[in-house]
């Protein structure tokens, strides 16, 4: 049996992760002192007052060697093959971790089989090649199958997303290739997306409105150049401003109901009150991905 592994920033709900027999371990967020288990979190609840901690950002942290190496012991004792699909190895240390307890558990049970999978970003767009790597197993797919239905899946997602001001990124330091914004912190509303491991820059907006506009017109073009298999709504802070554009500018391009989903809070600590769309394509996303498949995986 091939048991599938990923990561709490992947955002996939709770349910989902139980139907899909998809094993995830937990980042966390530290706050005031107080450290919370992502996986055990009431996003919702936490988001609540997220204006209040740009004061004093809280911090994420990634799981312990232990977590990740307590998971694939269970799988090698259980002779199962793991596939384990990561965050961006340049946003944490988490796939790294991964690696090492990999390696470790290798030592131990010589027949164990793991290869590991950079998803090069993080929430719908890590989500999407796990959900891809779980079909495929589902269908019959042995380890190299699977693994190639992830990376055929990271090429062909996006994440865009517009937070309210880049505060929370210029705080935390997380803004990436998105730095050149900085100087015109007040003035811009951006449209940022994940490309090659980093927050990137996708198009610079001067309101809120024309900044809405201009993702689904990024969306419309990429859909009508590559076609579409997923697609989610992500919001951090309120539900409601994304639930309203899902309902009204979304649907009507997709022209079915569409998932609303919260960020993971690891994320959303460092990006701020925000509305994002997360979709996969039939086809590589042009500027998604410029490494060469090989780059993502880890084998033993």
């Amino acid at each position: 049996m091939i048991k599938i592994v990923t990561d709490s920033v992947a955002s996939i709900p709770a349910d989902v992760v139980r139907e899909r027999d998809i094993e995830v371990v937990s980042l966390y967020v530290n706050r005031d002192g107080r450290e919370y288990r992502e996986t055990d979190m009431d996003v919702d609840a936490f988001y609540e007052d997220i204006y209040d901690m740009i004061e004093q950002p809280p911090t994420s942290s990634q799981p312990s060697l232990h977590a990740l190496e307590a998971i694939f012991d269970r799988a090698a004792e259980a002779r199962d093959e793991v596939l384990g699909i990561f965050l961006s190895s340049k946003m944490s240390g988490t796939f790294e971790s991964a690696v090492r307890s990999a390696r470790a558990c290798k030592e131990r049970y010589e027949q164990f089989r793991c290869t590991l999978v950079d998803s090069t970003s993080n929430c719908g767009d890590e989500m999407f090649a796990v959900l891809d790597a779980a079909d495929a197993r589902d269908n019959g797919a042995d380890l190299e199958g699977c693994a190639a239905a992830a990376t055929d899946a990271v090429a062909a997602s996006r994440f865009i997303f517009a937070p309210e001001s880049l505060a929370f990124l210029k705080a935390g330091g997380r803004i990436g290739g998105a730095s050149a914004l900085l100087g015109g912190l007040l003035q811009i509303s951006p449209v940022l997306t994940v490309a090659d491991w980093e927050t990137t820059t996708l198009a610079k907006v001067r309101t809120w409105k024309k900044t809405l506009a201009r993702m689904v017109d990024v969306f419309k073009e990429d859909i009508g150049a590559c076609g579409l298999k997923r697609v989610v709504v992500h919001y951090i802070g309120s539900a409601s401003p994304a639930v309203a554009w899902a309902r009204e500018a979304i649907e009507p391009v997709v022209g079915r109901a569409v998932d609303v989903l919260p960020v993971s809070p690891v994320i959303g600590v460092h990006v701020g009150p925000a509305v994002g769309l997360a979709y996969e394509c039939e086809r590589p996303v042009p500027g998604k991905l410029t490494a060469p498949a090989s780059e993502l995986l880890f084998s033993l």
